[in-house]
């Protein structure tokens, strides 16, 4: 990974972003004390003080929260560092996390689970534990891509080998959300994946970002880094259904997948008017398209933004930066059209045909009393149409900038100014080199353009299978045996003697093999061999990884002496633990709750019938009072009667989590 002190723009952003968490996290710690207490207390003078502090605690988390925000539209930091002048695109922070020791935890399970000496894996431990604290700052790049998308296929080997189903192993994974800085804290390495994996999209975003739009490889590089973003978005929010940090609900990456394909296809329309737009009648018409088609993109992008429960969190300076680029880009869509209709009189030589075809496919309708034959014969009609359509984009732009100067993050950003400001004068321009004399007599509207693209923006999926990743604990033994899920008996070591040469059972299997056809009055048998063991070692050599003919090319070769084989015997899978799940409340206003739900069928009443499970998203509804910890940003708290609490299993891990 980067070095963590490096000085530059985008570590100082995260470094603020990672202070700013602390801070929400103190703040959260408070007001869960405070409603806590206001709970208990039925005292009404210490609940009007527990009510006060309550109300200052809120104001004080609403202000991080705009601070996180302005972190979030931070957009200077990564564009390129060329002399542009394009609209900014937006990427998204990484998210953070805390350090996790998995030394103990990895150590005791290997001497427990799999019987071997957890010292000999000291190197392998500390190996996963400097790749994961080199994941926290990842270089703006391919090499950092591939870090992370290789501790993320790391993690898929170290939970098979190390999470059992059944219970946990006491490693505690903390992520903050991206967008309200809450902290999130799990004993599931599900969210360990799930983080990564948003990390990989949001380094995608600033590799986007960075790309020089000013070059046709630089635009192509956009294209290609925005559309795997959404594919690595995309891959999470159908992957990773119950995260429980906000930042990775459905409902977000949703939103977050299709701002992304926007960027890309505004990428692609700067890419087709690089090298400059001729002032020629189809070139105009297919330019005309293009824009508009970006302009729709970014106005159902906005429309998105502003649903709930998005609208909640999602940064407002993101929907206004939305709702911006989707004016400005119509607004181009109406000047390109009207340049047309000015600039490009039918002339004896062109193609009518043709050109009213082309001008046609512009338009759902045209205004009542016009043709287009008509129109592109009569110099007064394309006058007076063209007049129109720049009349509606001036309006868009003023719209615009008007939507610009009031969000304070984005009338700070200058490039964004000048873009609309020198676009708004070019229509004006245009506008006014029009004779006027016709304006009071003028009464049609500009009809809307019809959006339209040659250029084909989708998700591209991620390619894990290309970053080749060794397991970290391959000398544990093939995944397929040795993993968490299986429950092994205790090592044995059986002694041998050959009888006329014959063993006394065969082998089967890949690696390791297994006993097979055990002959029940063998010496082997005597000794203690069973049918199923599985062979690990032959005289002290590991053989976990040896197939059948391997093995007995070393049985064999033993002779008549006596020799010793360590085997190990695989236990009847127990009944797995009852469904633990994460969700977050959808009955209180911006709240995240850590919900785990351990039922014991043993005390379930057998003459009562067994509730339904409920669906996801009524958890946090049904179930608000069985919650074992919530997570709160602002919202309006009321006096409530004192409720008994359950006791959470995250509470008995240690002080620091067990607000959680």
């Amino acid at each position: 990974g980067c070095n963590p002190l490096a000085e530059t723009g985008r570590s100082k952003l995260q470094n603020q972003r990672a202070v700013l968490n602390q801070q929400i996290l103190r703040a959260v710690r408070m007001r869960a004390g405070a409603e806590n207490l206001l709970r208990a207390t039925t005292n009404n003078k210490v609940r009007e003080q527990v009510l006060l502090e309550l109300s200052f605690v809120n104001s004080d988390l609403q202000i991080l929260k705009e601070e996180l925000e302005g972190l979030n539209i931070s957009v200077e930091v990564y564009q390129n560092t060329e002399e542009t002048f394009s609209i900014p695109l937006v990427p998204l922070g990484l998210k953070e996390t805390k350090d996790v020791d998995f030394t103990l935890p990895l150590k005791d399970f290997i001497l427990e689970h799999y019987s071997q000496d957890s010292s000999e894996y000291e190197d392998e431990i500390a190996d996963l534990m400097d790749l994961r604290q080199a994941c926290r700052t990842p270089s703006r790049d391919e090499a950092g891509i591939e870090m992370l998308i290789s501790y993320f296929l790391q993690l898929g080997y170290v939970e098979n080998r190390f999470f059992p189903p059944t219970r946990h192993i006491g490693v505690l994974f903390t992520w903050y959300d991206s967008f309200t800085g809450v902290p999130v804290c799990q004993q599931n390495p599900l969210l360990e994946k799930a983080s990564v994996l948003f990390n990989i999209g949001a380094l995608y975003t600033q590799i986007g970002t960075r790309c020089n739009r000013q070059t046709q490889a630089g635009l192509e590089n956009a294209v290609d880094a925005f559309q795997k973003a959404a594919g690595v978005l995309s891959y999470l929010k159908e992957t990773f259904t119950h995260t429980p940090s906000y930042d990775m609900s459905p409902a977000m990456l949703n939103v977050l997948v299709k701002m992304m394909l926007a960027q890309a296809r505004e990428c692609v329309f700067e890419q087709i008017g690089l090298s400059g737009i001729r002032n020629e009648f189809f070139t105009l018409v297919k330019m005309t398209q293009e824009v508009a088609k970006v302009g729709e993109v970014y106005m159902l992008v906005n429309t998105a933004m502003n649903q709930e429960p998005v609208k909640e969190n999602i940064p407002y300076s993101w929907s206004k930066l939305a709702q911006i680029k989707s004016d400005h880009y119509k607004a181009l869509a109406h000047y390109f059209i009207a340049t047309i209709l000015c600039d490009h009189e039918l002339q004896p030589g062109d193609d009518e045909d043709q050109q009213e075809k082309a001008l046609s496919q512009l338009y759902d309708y045209v205004p009542e009393g016009l043709m287009v034959l008509a129109v592109l014969k009569d110099k007064v009609q394309r006058k007076q149409l063209g007049k129109a359509h720049l009349r509606k984009a001036i309006v868009y732009h003023e719209e615009a900038l008007r939507v610009c100067g009031l969000c304070k993050k984005l009338r700070n950003i200058e490039v964004l100014q000048e873009v609309l400001t020198a676009a708004h004068k070019r229509s004006l321009l245009k506008y006014a080199q029009q004779e006027a004399e016709d304006d009071f007599l003028s009464l049609i509207q500009a009809p809307d353009i019809l959006p339209k693209t040659e250029h084909k923006i989708e998700t591209i999926a991620p390619q894990f299978s290309k970053v080749k990743v060794k397991d970290f604990f391959h000398k544990l033994g093939p995944l397929t045996v040795f993993s968490a899920k299986q429950r092994w008996m205790a090592p044995r070591i059986i002694r041998l003697h050959h009888e006329a040469g014959e063993l006394g059972f065969s082998l089967k299997g890949g690696s390791p093999v297994q006993v097979y056809c055990l002959d029940p009055v063998c010496s082997a048998a005597s000794a203690g061999l069973k049918e199923g063991d599985y062979i690990v070692s032959v005289r002290g050599m590991d053989c976990k990884w040896l197939g059948v003919n391997e093995v007995l090319e070393k049985l064999k070769s033993v002779g008549k002496q006596p020799m010793e084989l360590e085997v190990i015997s695989c236990q009847d899978t127990a009944a797995s633990l009852h469904s633990k799940s994460a969700t977050y409340s959808m009955g209180m206003q911006k709240t995240y709750s850590l919900i785990c739900l351990a039922m014991d069928e043993d005390k379930i009443d057998q003459t009562k019938k067994a509730p339904l499970k409920l669906p996801f998203l009524s958890w946090g509804t049904k179930n608000r009072q069985k919650a074992a910890s919530t997570l709160c940003l602002p919202s309006a708290v009321a006096g409530s009667s004192q409720i008994k609490k359950k006791l959470s299993p995250f509470t008995l891990l240690n002080t620091e989590s067990s607000l959680y």
